[in-house]
């Protein structure tokens, strides 16, 4: 029967495909596809994990002591009959064998089907033994990641899936991290239980292109393995098990969006500038060196933000080295043609936590992590790592045109030590001389508040419009429970953003916007008034981004954008004065 689940949709278009759901675990996990000739190598080391929790279980029942009480042996034989069950064990092996997934997705999936067998029992003895079926497969979870920590990790390669159903992600969260592994075309569109519109989940889905809803609550529960499913990331609709009349009218919509696409890419290679003659720089946010030839052929003159935390990520636990570091940063500078990039220093914490192999314990329990240990404050705990990132960048800034970003900026101190271990860093390249612009992200209130002493102390500044919201509005963007608060169109949001960009200007300094609202048409004209002249988003955002500015007469925009600054209700400011498009 069709029904359909609501959410907050994060991307655009229209997705169809056959459901993948990733169930959510104990312990965090890579889900990523095997290569056919691997299923038996993946198999076995399934079947590994499987046998070492099984004589794990059978070594703690030989050393209970003669007084333990029978219930626990009781216990731990139910468990080692769960972990012996050919249903289970087998049921596993089929997701690899059959949909080629890795060995911890396999066993994440088949916990999915099992659990939902034991909520429809009657028995309410034998739908509690789900419970034991979850520390059961934590058990082989981490038998599996302990097993893959002591080999060398290596990235899988992307695959081909032509030919086949589309497939749409559905889990009840998905990290970053996590779906850097289908960044090839693996997925058509995701849907999530929790998150924001400006998560990072969902900033990376973006970037993808895909349609994307989060915040639907229930979907991983309701929506099964291989059920046919609409992704409608205009309204934020989750459509399960279709009607051929719906799925043709959804068709039809995909078609036509595929037309405008085709027509506004005519726009590529034309400058934007708005009818008054104002030149703007069209830039792009990358997270991989790979990324830097895509933002190229959907027009972007540059990239004014490239997310290396990501080069750190789905690694096992192990840190880039200097030299990967130097290799991917050049990678995308030659892959510019001269043009240039922003590279930001590693902006990890909050929903982007770094998984480290030999982590000493200093970092991972934080009681609120959108306002702990991250970006910037991150990097100046760990001078060690900082450092070699430091030296990755002014290598690399040798091939061409470079500027590095800081995140998540409150102080001007904190500029003032990279500025001394960047320069210690030079030295020790023996490049003293070398030119690489500093900047900073405005993304605390403080920042923005306090630009005076900022400005002084840098070369350029890049707005983060989205944590810039979050901080100044005390809202998790993550937690789907206060989404709604989320509001780019708040006053104060407006005004720091419009003060930001006057004091920039009339510093000589380079500001930018790299934030979700760069890339948003609905406030093109806004920017264009308060003076915005660089615009960095997403590359499938700029062909609309730039014809928005091609038909905006920036002088009048700014005389309109004056009175919205007053306005009590921007929005609807916006609406009178006809900004929104």
């Amino acid at each position: 029967m069709s029904f359909q689940v609501f959410g907050i949709p994060v991307t655009r278009g229209v997705a169809i495909g056959r459901a993948v759901l990733v169930a959510a675990s104990r312990i965090d996990v890579a889900h990523y596809f095997v290569e056919p000739e691997q299923v038996a190598k993946e198999t076995e080391r399934c079947l590994r994990g499987f046998e070492a929790v099984a004589a794990e279980l059978e070594q703690l029942r030989e050393a209970l002591p003669g007084d333990a009480p029978p219930e626990l042996d009781a216990l731990l034989e139910v468990h080692l009959m769960l972990v012996r069950d050919p249903l289970f064990v087998g049921g596993t092996c089929h997701w690899i064998e059959e949909r080629l997934y890795n060995a911890e997705w396999a066993l994440s999936a088949q916990l999915e089907v099992l659990s939902r067998q034991f909520d429809d029992m009657e028995d309410d003895y034998l739908r509690e033994r789900k419970s034991d079926l979850e520390q059961v497969v934590s058990r082989i979870l981490e038998a599996l990641v302990r097993g893959q920590a002591a080999q060398s990790f290596t990235p899988p390669p992307p695959r081909d899936f032509a030919g086949q159903d589309p497939l749409l992600l559905i889990a009840a969260d998905v990290s970053p991290a996590d779906l850097m592994n289908f960044r090839h075309g693996v997925f058509q569109g995701f849907v999530t239980d929790i998150g924001g519109r400006t998560s990072h989940t969902a900033i990376v889905a973006r970037s993808m292109g895909i349609p994307a809803v989060v915040g639907t609550r229930e979907a991983s529960r309701l929506i099964r393995q291989d059920d046919w499913v609409i992704i409608d990331g205009d309204q934020g609709v989750v459509i399960v098990d279709p009607s051929p009349t719906v799925r043709q009218e959804y068709e039809f919509r995909q078609r036509q969006a595929e037309v405008e696409r085709e027509r506004l890419s005519r726009l590529r290679d034309k400058p934007a500038v708005s009818l008054d003659g104002q030149r703007v720089a069209m830039l792009a946010n990358i997270e991989l060196p790979s990324d830097a030839a895509a933002a190229l052929a959907a027009g972007a003159e540059g990239v004014g933000l490239f997310r290396t935390e990501f080069l750190f990520m789905n690694r096992g636990g192990q840190l880039p080295t200097e030299v990967e570091q130097y290799l991917a940063y050049r990678e995308a500078i030659e892959a510019l043609q001269g043009r240039p990039l922003t590279i930001r220093s590693i902006d990890v914490g909050a929903d982007k936590p770094l998984e480290r192999a030999h982590a000493d314990g200093r970092h991972e329990t934080q009681l609120n992590p959108a306002l702990g240990l991250r970006a910037i404050r991150y990097s100046l705990s760990e001078p060690g790592m900082f450092r070699q990132q430091l030296r990755a960048v002014a290598r690399a800034a040798a091939h061409g045109p470079v500027k590095l970003l800081l995140p998540m900026v409150s102080h001007w101190q904190q500029v003032a030590q990279t500025r001394e271990l960047l320069r210690a860093a030079l030295n020790q390249l023996g490049t003293p001389d070398l030119p690489l612009p500093l900047g900073v992200m405005i993304e605390i209130p403080a920042a923005a508040v306090s630009l005076r002493w900022l400005l002084p102390q840098v070369d350029f500044v890049s707005i983060g419009t989205n944590d810039l919201i979050q901080y100044t509005l005390a809202i998790d963007r993550a937690d789907e429970e206060v989404a709604h608060l989320y509001d780019p169109w708040h006053p104060a949001v407006l005004g720091l953003v419009a003060q930001v960009i006057e004091q920039a200007r009339a510093a000589g300094k380079e500001v930018s916007i790299c934030g979700e609202m760069a890339g948003d048409p609905a406030f093109t004209a806004v920017l264009l008034g308060m003076g915005l002249r660089a615009y960095s988003m997403h590359p499938a955002q700029i062909a609309e981004v730039k014809q928005q500015i091609l038909r905006l007469d920036a002088s009048r925009a700014a005389a309109q954008v004056a009175t919205l600054l007053q306005s009590p209700d921007p929005r609807q400011a916006a609406r009178d004065t006809r900004l929104l498009p």
